[in-house]
């Protein structure tokens, strides 16, 4: 069934008073709030809903709000539910007339929604956020043709992964699902297990390495033990084996893992999706989630250096390699032809579609450089603190949204977030600018006084 979409009543109600009467409309959330078209995205993510019988969804603009809030100003499920229960601009930012005293909706609508979407629909979000600053003249549509591209790192919310640690984990998970379904093992290790994982850590904290690795194998030893012992008893009985068909599999995968080996490893049990990228930096050589590419605007627009693509890109592809289809994804979420694409040194070789591919610039490269591509080249750094924003003020240095999708849809929102609040910046500008003109044409003029 399609949600119940919002519009504004214009109803009174005689006990209450609405919010745009008690509100200062001049806030800039207000004033947001006005300029994004919320008839777009209703058409764009209530197209994942059909016409069948049953319970209608929560509003579009609601759960829209909610995650643009969410992103904009770095907050969890359960604060964002906190904060929006108090804070009547909010509520008004989500099509609310009235100030609600209960929640609307409940905290797992939020995850249903996002998984709902998914990182296709979600991208009307940031499409979204570009139109409205193009609307309030916080950019122009030929401030995008020209575009730096960068990867980085989104890390997951994962602890840093040995193989100490993840064999006990996996061997403390079989225990624990075994004792569930009344499966009775022959030993399950909880006490030596504990003791054999702490004397590692301490042995190799104090760098004894050979004693290290003895309660290494210990532990390799408990958990193939675990492992048999079920594989034996359930055999036989379907519904145990689909049940620990994906914990079982993963435990032999950690068991059998060895550091410098090639090929995909397990870094963590509950997220098994995480990927170990080395991006070369001195002081985290190694960093645990997915590679996400990012791309901004060469030119700095009058609102800021938004954000005009993202996306997550598992697998760990070669970056030049991903320009075949990051640059045709720029085009359709802006709707802009590209004229100019700046990249590092990390895209040499890349495989760019034929008709971009003497508009690629990488940084490096000295024969036929024009003055125009050299400044355009000492303006490749300006992703960076892009990149820093991203990642410390809105929820993309520490993913905890869970499988692939919420790498893809955690990507997507912290742009969103962060051309949000770049808009919400430029109204607070906008408004300030606005009154100081008016208090210099009604102030009157200052006389100085005669001798």
């Amino acid at each position: 069934m399609r949600p119940k979409e919002r519009r504004d009543s214009g109803q009174t109600d005689l006990l209450r008073s609405r919010l745009d009467q008690i509100l200062n409309m001049n806030h800039p959330l207000v004033k947001l709030a006005k300029a994004i078209d919320w008839r777009f995205l209703e058409e764009r993510l209530g197209a994942v809903y059909d016409d069948d019988p049953g319970r209608p969804p929560l509003p579009t603009r609601l759960m829209a709000g909610l995650a643009i809030l969410k992103a904009m100003h770095n907050l969890s499920d359960e604060v964002l539910c906190e904060r929006w229960l108090e804070n009547p601009y909010y509520q008004l930012f989500c099509g609310e007339e009235f100030f609600q005293h209960r929640l609307v909706f409940d905290r797992s609508s939020l995850t249903r929604w996002r998984l709902r979407m998914g990182e296709e629909r979600l991208t009307a979000l940031l499409q979204e956020s570009l139109a409205a600053a193009t609307r309030l003249g916080a950019a122009k549509p030929a401030d995008f043709r020209a575009v730096i591209v960068d990867t980085t790192v989104q890390e997951k919310a994962i602890t840093f992964p040995t193989d100490a640690k993840l064999m006990h984990r996996a061997r403390e998970r079989l225990v624990k699902l075994a004792r569930k379904h009344g499966i009775v093992l022959r030993q399950s290790y909880a006490r030596v297990g504990k003791i054999a994982l702490i004397k590692h850590q301490r042995y190799a904290h104090a760098k004894q390495f050979k004693r290290a690795n003895q309660q290494l194998k210990r532990l390799r030893t408990m958990l193939g033990a675990v492992t048999r012992d079920i594989t034996r008893k359930i055999v036989g009985q379907p519904n145990l084996m689909q049940i620990f068909a994906l914990p079982l599999s993963l435990a032999r995968r950690v068991r059998d893992q060895r550091r410098g080996e090639r090929g995909k490893k397990v870094y963590s049990l509950h997220a098994p999706e995480v990927e170990c990228i080395g991006k070369g930096k001195a002081h985290k050589p190694y960093e645990f989630g997915v590679k996400v590419s990012v791309a901004t605007p060469l030119y700095r627009s009058r609102g800021g250096q938004f954000v005009a693509h993202v996306k997550a890109l598992p697998g760990n592809p070669y970056d030049g390699h991903t320009l075949a289809t990051i640059l045709p994804a720029i085009e359709e979420t802006i709707g802009v032809t590209l004229a100019r694409i700046v990249a590092d040194a990390g895209y040499r070789g890349h495989n760019a579609p034929k008709d971009k591919m003497f508009k690629v610039h990488v940084a490096g490269y000295k024969r036929g450089l024009t003055k125009a591509i050299k400044r355009a080249l000492r303006r490749r750094a300006a992703i960076e603190p892009v990149i820093g924003h991203l990642k410390n003020d809105h929820r993309m240095g520490r993913n905890f949204l869970a499988f692939t999708e919420g790498d893809a849809n955690n990507a997507v929102l912290a742009a969103v977030g962060y051309n949000f609040s770049l808009l919400l910046n430029w109204l607070r500008l906008l408004c300030a600018f606005i009154l100081a003109m008016l208090e210099s044409i009604v102030a009157p003029p200052h006389r100085l006084k005669s001798a």
